[in-house]
């Protein structure tokens, strides 16, 4: 069975949608996307992947589920939960509601790397889960559940979870396209792989509209793992000569003022 994730278009997160450059690189992707060979078709509920899936969906002609948890990762870090170590993960990041004077949530995964470069935890395989930084969040109940349902939408075709491997009842050729989000991509990518969510979360970018392809590998009969083919594919848009957005990106060279740190 093949996986194929991809991240919705150059967003406009005000709206939950599509910038104009976004539509234009969902509109690639569709001009491509019946070489993928797709079977079946999963999507976020959020308006921006929902709206790069559009496009496609007219090329394939096939039903799309709608997967309430294949929204973007929901994990936030509360400030106001954690002591000030912590709090140091997201340094400048933070601020406080003018009328309670209480921190704002953050997005758990974007912390500086001053912070985890001295706590391995997070990139250990089971001590992410007991680290401060998470203590002071819902990343682990959320963490839990993505899992949970991916799990469950692996088992539907075949694919069943048995420690690190999974255990093959009815194994299959289809092609699964999930329109989704970075941050989930790599919750997922993080289960097939047996590590730490952060280590993707911290170390991968997907440009928009990228392609990332997994596929089963057999080769003991019943036992399968998910060999990762490619991250961040982004072949249609340079067949259409477009430039791939800098979202998901932070600046390359922090003198780089013009791009986003």
């Amino acid at each position: 069975m093949r996986l194929l994730f991809f991240r919705h278009g150059d967003p406009d997160y005000v709206i939950d949608g599509l910038t104009d450059k976004g539509k234009l690189e969902a509109k690639l992707l569709a001009d491509r996307i019946k070489s993928f060979g797709i079977d079946e078709v999963y999507q976020s509920p959020l308006g921006r992947a929902k709206d790069t899936a559009s496009y496609s969906l007219k090329e394939l002609s096939l039903p799309v589920t709608t997967c309430q948890w294949l929204m973007e990762f929901p994990a936030l870090f509360d400030p106001n939960l954690a002591d000030d170590e912590t709090r140091n993960a997201y340094k400048s990041e933070l601020k406080k509601d003018e009328g309670s004077g209480a921190y704002e949530k953050r997005i758990v995964w974007d912390m500086m790397p001053s912070y985890y470069m001295n706590h391995p935890e997070l990139f250990d395989r089971n001590a992410w889960r007991d680290s401060e930084l998470v203590k002071a969040s819902n990343a682990l109940s959320a963490y839990d559940n993505v899992i949970k349902n991916f799990d469950g939408l692996l088992e539907d075709h075949g694919y069943k979870r048995d420690g690190d491997i999974y255990r093959v009842t009815e194994g299959n050729d289809k092609t699964i396209a999930l329109f989704c989000h970075f941050g989930i991509t790599c919750v997922m990518l993080s289960r097939l792989w047996n590590v730490s969510p952060f280590i993707p979360l911290q170390f991968l970018a997907m440009a928009p509209t990228s392609v990332t392809e997994v596929v089963t590998e057999e080769r003991e009969k019943g036992i399968a793992i998910f060999r990762t083919l490619r991250v961040g594919d982004i072949t249609h848009l340079t067949m259409g000569n477009e430039e791939p957005s800098f979202s998901a990106r932070f600046c390359e060279k922090f003198e780089n003022d013009w791009e986003r740190h």
